[in-house]
Order: structure tokens, then sequence, then C-alpha cells
């Protein structure tokens, strides 16, 4: 099983005819004489269609917040503060992949552990199935893929809702996400970029590089097969003006870690070359790498500004497929929970994207 990133959106509307028996049912049933408990236990078990599924909650440590805007993109936002958390600290919003929730992006990568342990808020926006039905963010839709609008705009607006509840320092905010939620992380970085200081997009895919899913599919590098699909070839100032057309923010823009496995068949790993190539574009560095050492035995490239603060880095994991790498057995460092798409490689994205981020100094 693989995270799948394109998948068709909005389900089917109601026949008519489906619509009449609806109706028909239920003045039947307020017809009964049942009491309200046990009428509504009858009628959902032999006719389900007429009741309403339970809203499903973000699952412990995680809580539910409601009220956080307009919601346009009919988003669930689920969040995680620390009990010693206090004012001014920092946010990071972690998005799940496909076939996820937030309750799978919690533990297992290890952020719950690390904004316990560094003092972060950590808020996890969480796909509904109405939305899409591999709970895939919209990365390739226009309406959910531009500044304020849909999911974007939903994203925000619950970024913004923490901003006040839990007093975080406005510029210490940050975004990541894994597959689907590493396009969306991308997505967040480019329209809006005043709000972040930094992001992290794992085995995901370049801003606007598709506008619907027929593109995402046959162009960035998505494949629902598990073999490895094209990926278009634009140049650095063509992947940059993608970004800088989303909004009118004049800079400065997000630092940002780019992560990818060698054997990921899902996500093409030359997404990540192209990434690099749109947000060194961006930042307005070259494409040659300022530095390469390793991390944990895989390799780590550094893209520097004229002051030598690194801007970009890439992390490219040997022999890893489609997933967050975590290394929960690790001495030092270690995070993690393995899962679907939580996948044990000996080395703690989480916690080496933090440190790229200086979240793990107090």
């Amino acid at each position: 099983m693989n995270t799948r990133l394109a998948v068709p959106k909005k389900s089917p509307n109601t026949k008519p005819g489906k619509r009449w028996l609806n109706a028909f049912m239920l003045t039947l049933l307020l017809a009964l004489p049942l009491t309200a408990s046990a009428q509504s236990s009858w009628w959902c078990i032999w006719f389900p269609w007429l009741c309403a599924a339970p809203a499903s909650s973000c699952g412990a440590p995680l809580s539910e917040v409601t009220n956080f805007g307009a919601n346009p993109g009919n988003l669930k936002m689920c969040q995680y503060l620390p009990a010693n958390l206090g004012a001014s600290r920092p946010l990071v919003v972690a998005l799940h992949g496909c076939r996820q929730e937030a309750a799978a992006y919690d533990d297992e990568p290890g952020w719950t552990k690390l904004a316990d342990q560094h003092r972060f808020a950590l808020l996890l926006p969480q796909q509904q199935q109405a939305n899409n039905s591999s709970k895939c963010f919209n990365w390739f839709e226009r309406g959910d893929n531009e500044r304020d609008r849909g999911e974007a705009l939903s994203i925000r607006q619950m970024i913004d809702k923490v901003k006040t509840d839990a007093r975080v320092d406005p510029q210490k905010v940050y975004v990541t996400g894994l597959s689907a939620g590493g396009a969306m992380t991308a997505v967040m970085l480019a329209t809006y970029p005043e709000v972040f200081a930094g992001g992290a997009i794992i085995a995901g895919i370049p801003y606007k590089c598709a506008n619907d899913a027929g593109e995402a599919l046959g162009q960035c590098g998505v494949s629902l097969s598990g073999q490895v699909a094209p990926m278009k070839n634009l140049t650095p100032a063509q992947w940059g003006a993608l970004v800088r057309s989303a909004s009118n923010h004049n800079g400065p823009f997000p630092r940002v870690s780019i992560w990818q496995g060698t054997a990921d068949g899902t996500v093409n790993p030359q997404d990540q070359r192209e990434l690099v190539d749109q947000w060194t574009n961006v930042l307005g560095i070259d494409q040659i790498p300022d530095g390469e050492d390793t991390i944990n035995g895989q390799a780590h490239k550094q893209y520097k500004d004229s002051n030598g603060k690194v801007l970009v880095e890439t992390v490219l994991i040997t022999g890893m497929g489609h997933g967050t790498p975590i290394a929960p057995r690790a001495a030092e460092n270690g995070c993690g929970k393995a899962a679907p798409f939580i996948l044990d490689v000996g080395i703690c994205s989480s916690f080496h994207i933090i440190k790229f981020w200086g979240l793990d100094v107090p």
C-alpha cells in the first residue's frame, strides 16, 4: 500500500430518487412511537444512510479545536500543547500524508515527544474523506493551492487560532509534511511566506507542479502503481516564478529542508532536485551545494547565502521507500514509532528538521 497523492476529490451528489426516498424514510421515522434514543439506534442499524456518522476525535493526546475560522477547505484542526509551553514559544505545523490522519502523524514521527522536550506548540491539520477519498491534502487543486482559498486558507486560519490562544512567537512558525502533506507544505510556504520562518518537505512536490489530478499523475512524478513516474524538469527560474507569483511577498522567504528516499516508487526522487531548484531560486542562491557531509550515514547537502547561512538543505536516504524517516532505537537523537509510511531507517528526520530550524536550543 502506498500514499496516493492524486485521487477523485468529491463524492457525487445524491440523486433525486434517493433524496425522495430519504425524505420518505425520515417522515416514517418521525411517526414511529419510539423514544428518541431507541428510535435513533433502531433506524441507524437498518437505514445507516439516514444517520450522520459521529464526528471522530483527533485522538489522545491531541485535542480538536473548532470555530477557528470560516474553514473553506473543510479541514479538521487538531493540536498538542505541552503542559509547560509558556508564552512566546514556537509553533510547528505537521501535515500528514495520504491514507493517514493527524493521530498517525503525532508521536509516530516523534513530534509530540519533541514538542515536550523543546517546548513548542504542535498543530496537525487533518484532511476529511469528504474532500478526498484517500485523505490526501488537495495540493493539486487550484481551489486549494492558492492564497486565501480552500485548504490553504483553512490551515492559515488554524495557525492564527493557535498563535492567539497559545500566545506563540509569530516569528517562529514552521511547517512540515509527508507526501501530499509535503506537497501541501510547499503550498503553504509559497502562498503565505510571511507566516513561516522555515519549512521541511518530505517526499513532496514543488509548488504549482500541478493544477489538476491529471497533471499531478502525468507530470509531477506521482505514481499509483509503485513504478517511478515522469517528473517535469523546469529551470530554477521557472520553478521560482511559480512561488513568487503566489503572493505579493517580496522576502525574505522561509528556509527549507528537503528529504527524500532513493527507492521511493510513489514520488519520483527527482522531485527533490526540482524542489532544490525552486527554493534556491526563490531564496536568491545558486544550485551548487556549499557543503556536503553525512547525517547518520545519509547524504546531506547545504546551500548557503553569501553570509554562510544555510537556507536550503537536502537529505537523501539510500534505499528508503515512501515515508517519513525515524530512528526509534537510536540512543541519541532518536524518535518515533514505526508505522505505515513511518519508516525505521536509523535517522530521525523530525529531530534534524528542528535542528535545522534552530528549535533544539532554548
